[in-house]
């Protein structure tokens, strides 16, 4: 009986982060990147989420009734390469906030790598403004449960969600910048190659030449994101004629009380 083939193993993969708040240019930098056979950057990552479920298991009184810790951490310490041991990549970014204050204690006790990662960021204001422009424009939205824009907005920036979560990762980020390679959104859409030629010299590898107009929807593993039946409002689809900076109309909607408490966070 002829076995099927199965996955190979790609050994010793190097694994960084990508930080950086929704509406960022996260989906457009991983598009691109991803023409380039030897790295992924991934979707929103799970893989933290995945180590931080295991963390809270080893908290309860059912690991505390018999607590095999070694055997417990064996299983942590391994999340990240078995989750991506199939990856058929030498590099691989995990879109996480890796350096929020709880994860990143959970990284440094079972990553069992150096904690590094590719930031992006965008002024705040233009982040929410980009949300607007979503609300308005796809009824799906799953924000549009919300009856006002200020409830809209408020959701958005929730302390648990994921924008505050990334602002989280990225402060700490700002005062360890040893730990990290920033790029600004602004400048990724305006001058592309230049910002990736500091990815590669960051990720020490030789630069891969990149196109900028005709770009693909992220897709990895053949799969894409699944937003019109979760989240709604494209919240994933990027313009694939060519790169650029947009004026958004819709930065003129948010509330002056929004302006006023986020309006400094600018990069």
């Amino acid at each position: 009986m002829k076995l099927p083939n199965l996955p190979t193993e790609k050994k010793d993969k190097q694994i960084y982060f990508l930080c950086a708040m929704p509406r960022s240019g996260n989906t457009l930098f991983a598009s691109i990147m991803n023409q380039n056979p030897d790295l992924v950057v991934t979707s929103n990552s799970i893989v933290l989420e995945i180590l931080k479920a295991l963390y809270y298991m080893k908290q309860s009184n059912f690991f505390k009734n018999f607590p095999d810790e070694q055997s417990f951490n064996n299983v942590m310490n391994s999340v990240f390469d078995c989750y991506y041991k199939n990856w058929d990549y030498k590099i691989i970014l995990d879109r996480s906030p890796a350096c929020t204050p709880g994860n990143l204690m959970i990284l440094q006790k079972h990553f069992r790598r150096p904690v590094r990662c590719v930031v992006i960021l965008r002024d705040l204001l233009d982040v929410l403004a980009s949300y607007i422009k979503m609300f308005e424009t796809h009824e799906n939205s799953f924000f549009n449960r919300y009856k006002t824009l200020d409830e809209k907005l408020k959701a958005v920036m929730h302390k648990d969600g994921a924008v505050a979560k990334e602002l989280r990762s990225i402060k700490y980020l700002l005062h360890h910048p040893e730990m990290a390679l920033f790029i600004k959104y602004d400048d990724l859409v305006v001058n592309p190659e230049k910002e990736l030629r500091k990815v590669y010299a960051f990720l020490n590898l030789p630069y891969f030449p990149h196109k900028f107009i005709d770009l693909d929807q992220l897709t990895i593993h053949g799969i894409q994101y699944n937003d019109d039946d979760h989240l709604g409002g494209e919240m994933h689809t990027i313009r694939t004629n060519k790169i650029g900076k947009e004026y958004n109309p819709y930065k003129a909607m948010i509330p002056e009380r929004f302006v006023k408490e986020y309006g400094h966070i600018r990069f």
